[in-house]
C-alpha cells in the first residue's frame, strides 16, 4: 500500500503534487529506455567477452604447442636465452568510452608489441617465428579480453543502479504521488459539498425570515 506524502491539504500543494507527478512520469519513460540500452549492450559485452575468452585460450594453447616444439628443437637453455635476449617493457595506455551515459575504459597496447623478434634468425626455426607471432596474438588477447571484462562489470552495476531507480519510482514515488491526489481531491471534494450545504442551509434561514 502507498503512503500517503505528508503535505498541506492546499490546492497549491495539489498542484505542486500533479507537476511532481507528470515530471516522475517523464523521468520513469527515460530510465526505462536507457536500462534497455544498457541491457542490450550488457548482453552483446557478456557475447564479446566470452569470444575473447575462446580466443585468449585458443591461442595460448597454440603458443605453448609452439614453444614446447621451439624448446625440444633448440633446447630449453638455448630457448631460455634467446627469450632474454628479447625482452622489452609494454605499456598498455588507457582510454575513456560512454555507452548510455557509463564511463568505460579502453585499454591498447603501446611501443613494440613483438617482443621476441630480437632473437638469431640463422640459429632458430620457424617454431620461433611461430611463437612470436602467437605471443603478439595472445598478448593483444588478454588486453581486450580486460577491457571487456571491465565494460562488463560497469555495465552490470549501471543496470543494477538503473534498477532500483526505475523500482523506486514505479512502485514508491508515483504510486505515492497518485495516492496522495486522490486523497487532496477527495479532500476538496468532501470541502465543497460541505460548502455548499452550509450555503444552502443560510439561504433556506435567509428565506425564512
Amino acid at each position: 500500500m502507498p503512503e500517503l506524502i505528508k503535505v498541506r491539504p492546499t490546492k497549491i500543494e495539489l498542484v505542486k503534487l500533479k507537476r511532481r507527478l507528470s515530471l516522475s512520469q517523464r523521468v520513469q519513460k527515460i530510465v526505462k529506455d536507457r536500462l534497455s540500452i544498457l541491457t542490450m549492450e550488457f548482453l552483446q559485452t557478456a557475447r564479446d567477452t566470452v569470444e575473447a575468452k575462446r580466443k585468449l585460450l585458443d591461442e595460448s594453447a597454440k603458443l605453448y604447442k609452439a614453444l614446447s616444439v621451439a624448446a625440444g628443437y633448440h633446447g630449453y637453455i638455448a630457448l631460455e636465452k634467446e627469450l632474454i635476449a628479447t625482452e622489452v617493457d609494454l605499456k598498455v595506455t588507457a582510454g575513456l568510452g560512454n555507452i548510455a551515459g557509463v564511463r568505460i575504459p579502453s585499454f591498447e597496447l603501446m611501443g613494440n608489441v613483438k617482443p621476441m623478434k630480437g632473437y638469431n634468425l640463422v640459429d632458430t626455426s620457424s617454431w620461433l617465428d611461430r611463437a612470436a607471432q602467437l605471443s603478439e596474438e595472445s598478448l593483444r588477447a588478454i588486453v581486450e579480453l580486460a577491457e571487456l571484462q571491465r565494460n562488463f562489470e560497469l555495465l552490470a552495476m549501471e543496470i543494477n543502479r538503473t534498477k532500483r531507480i526505475t523500482n523506486a519510482l514505479e512502485y514508491i514515488v508515483i504510486p505515492g504521488l497518485q495516492v496522495t491526489i486522490k486523497y487532496l481531491n477527495m479532500k476538496f471534494e468532501e470541502r465543497d459539498r460541505e460548502e455548499k450545504a452550509r450555503l444552502k442551509r443560510v439561504k433556506v434561514m435567509v428565506a425564512r425570515e
